[in-house]
């Protein structure tokens, strides 16, 4: 047998030999195809795309490009589902618009009270005790005035300063309430959108190729601006915004933003047209410090020492919460309960439905400037520099942070056992509660090793928007210019690097939110900064928004919002010119 193959390849050698060069060339075209054999596409379906569902999304993107069978299985739906599903992103269908508007007239009322946070714990000699009950922060009965007379010398350590109130997250630190649905109350969209949303095949591969397209521009710095409002807008604040969250109906998955402000009111915002859907007034005799949205209902502090809880749906009062004895700064409810800290140094929790006290929560040394919740912990952040963990169901104190920043803590966000802070000392710190390790923009809080961020390249020309490869500063992570492939050098290779605590803002950090990759953080130096959330290193630094101090920030996957004492609403969006209406946000 092995002779007569040997001699059928001496024959058809002899053949070719004989040939001229033309047709030899031909001929090779013809014996190339015989001569590639594609393994698992002669394979049974089902085994195929398991081997391919071991795959990386940037390898199956490759092998959609080697052959019409290897670019049906690669574009699989059910490939591309599991990939999205591991990182946490969701097909929505695009929601019917728009929501319901609620018109309302506005009554302004001006005051001249805090901005939502109480003062830090002061440090004197030894020999200054006995004139304060306590070294705690905010005292506005006579003890106070009289130390500050009997003490003029000590009034420069005293430096007052306002802490977040921060937005809660639509999951974590706000949780569903209640058992009612939101959909059944609110007006249905169309019949043939309604059908047309039913027949829409989720897309997941679409969906992962926006997600990562929407992270890079996070990366990149590639946004575009916009002003939801300004000073003087009809309609808009008539003074100071304290706090903001970005929440989207269950219903119908349109999405809002909720506002609250120094005149007294909340307010309901189209994103997409600017319009107001809604205004809350005459529930707050004060400015709204926090707000906290979801479900059926949303709840509101204030600096007249209450707490209101609105439902959406009904518009109108639930309950009103008056037990704490000075300005409550942060309020945050998830499924079981509802917690608020003040300055009078207390944290508070109340049981749903009813709303029936609870626990209260004693022990920090000034006043509660930021709380954030899970089911089963409550991290409470204070001027005191501490954090303290408490048990939610029991109220009882599980374990005391000391001096967690140099300065009084103003914000908190919580994904547990993540905490994200940031303080007075103009620096953020995120930690884990269990390990203890994490990082800060401070060197002195900084215990995680720093790990360079390589070069990081777009993904392919399917989700990125140039054939290029994106520079990141090793040192500080921020986008330094766009590399040239043929050379491999940045265009703006010649800005300097810096490190963690050179980007450090400047100010102090008023508010903070966490996501499952990003860190933001909104200061008095009236700058937003995007930080990568595993290394601290900062991606994108946000500046020329506000012309004030900021006061709160939020976000999602497609964009960043945040406010301030200017009263402007300024939206950074990444996801310009993208369709992201099937993007659960």
């Amino acid at each position: 047998m092995e002779e007569s193959i040997q001699e059928r390849e001496d024959l058809v050698y002899a053949l070719l030999a004989s040939l001229p060069r033309s047709s030899l060339a031909n001929i090779q075209k013809r014996i190339v195809p015989l001569l590639q054999l594609d393994v698992v596409g002669l394979l049974p379906t089902e085994l195929a795309l398991h081997i391919f569902s071991y795959l990386p999304s940037k390898t199956l993107l490759q092998c959609g490009l080697v052959s019409r069978r290897w670019r049906t299985l690669a574009d699989d739906y059910t490939l591309w589902k599991r990939l999205c599903t591991t990182k946490g992103w969701y097909w929505k269908n695009p929601p019917s618009r728009p929501y319901l508007q609620y018109p309302s007239s506005q009554s302004v009322q001006h005051d001249t009270d805090d901005e939502g946070m109480g003062d830090e714990e002061i440090e004197m000699p030894p020999d200054m005790y006995p004139r304060i009950v306590e070294d705690s922060g905010f005292a506005s009965d006579d003890p106070w005035e009289e130390w500050s007379t009997a003490a003029p010398s000590l009034q420069g350590f005293v430096t007052r300063y306002q802490s977040s109130t921060g937005p809660a997250r639509r999951t974590g630190s706000c949780g569903r309430i209640g058992a009612r649905k939101l959909a059944a109350r609110l007006p249905s969209p169309s019949a043939s959108a309604t059908q047309s949303a039913q027949h829409q095949r989720p897309n997941y591969k679409l969906l992962h190729l926006t997600r990562t397209r929407l992270q890079h521009r996070f990366l990149s710095g590639s946004y575009r601006l916009s002003t939801l409002l300004s000073r003087g807008t009809p309609g808009s604040h008539a003074n100071t915004i304290y706090c903001l969250q970005l929440y989207t109906y269950l219903g119908t998955g349109n999405q809002v933003l909720f506002t609250g402000s120094k005149d007294r009111t909340i307010k309901e915002w189209d994103l997409t047209t600017g319009a107001v859907l809604r205004t809350i007034q005459g529930v707050h005799e004060g400015s709204v410090l926090s707000i906290c949205v979801h479900g059926d209902y949303l709840a509101s502090a204030g600096s007249d020492s209450n707490v209101v809880v609105w439902d959406l749906v009904q518009n109108r009062v639930v309950k009103v919460i008056d037990d704490h004895e000075d300005s409550v700064l942060c309020v945050r409810f998830d499924d079981a309960r509802l917690v608020s800290c003040s300055k009078d140094r207390t944290v508070r929790t109340y049981l749903f439905p009813d709303l029936d006290p609870l626990h209260i929560m004693t022990g920090h040394r000034a006043a509660v400037n930021a709380l954030s919740v899970s089911p089963t912990h409550i991290v409470s952040a204070s001027g005191d520099r501490s954090l303290r963990l408490w048990d939610a169901n029991t109220g009882a104190l599980l374990r005391t942070f000391e001096n967690h920043h140099s300065r009084g803590i103003a914000s908190i966000d919580l994904d547990f056992p993540i905490v994200l802070s940031g303080s007075s000392d103009k620096h953020i710190r995120l930690f884990n509660l269990e390990s203890t390790l994490g990082w800060s923009t401070s060197s002195e809080f900084d215990v995680q090793a720093a790990v360079p961020l390589p070069v990081a390249p777009f993904l392919d020309q399917d989700s990125c928007e140039e054939n290029s490869t994106l520079a990141v500063c090793h040192n500080c992570g921020v986008n330094v210019g766009i590399v040239d492939p043929t050379t491999n050098t940045a265009t703006s290779s010649e800005r300097p690097r810096k490190s963690r605590q050179q980007c450090a803002h400047s100010d102090l950090v008023r508010n903070v939110a966490l996501s499952a990759n990003f860190v933001v953080s909104g200061s008095y130096d009236f700058s937003v900064k995007v930080w990568d959330r595993k290394t601290g290193r900062l991606v994108t630094d946000l500046v020329g928004g506000h012309i004030g101090r900021i006061f709160s920030v939020g976000f999602d996957c497609t964009k960043v919002v945040s406010c301030g004492e200017d009263q402007r609403i300024c939206i950074w969006d990444f996801g310009y010119g993208m369709d992201t209406s099937f993007v659960s946000l």
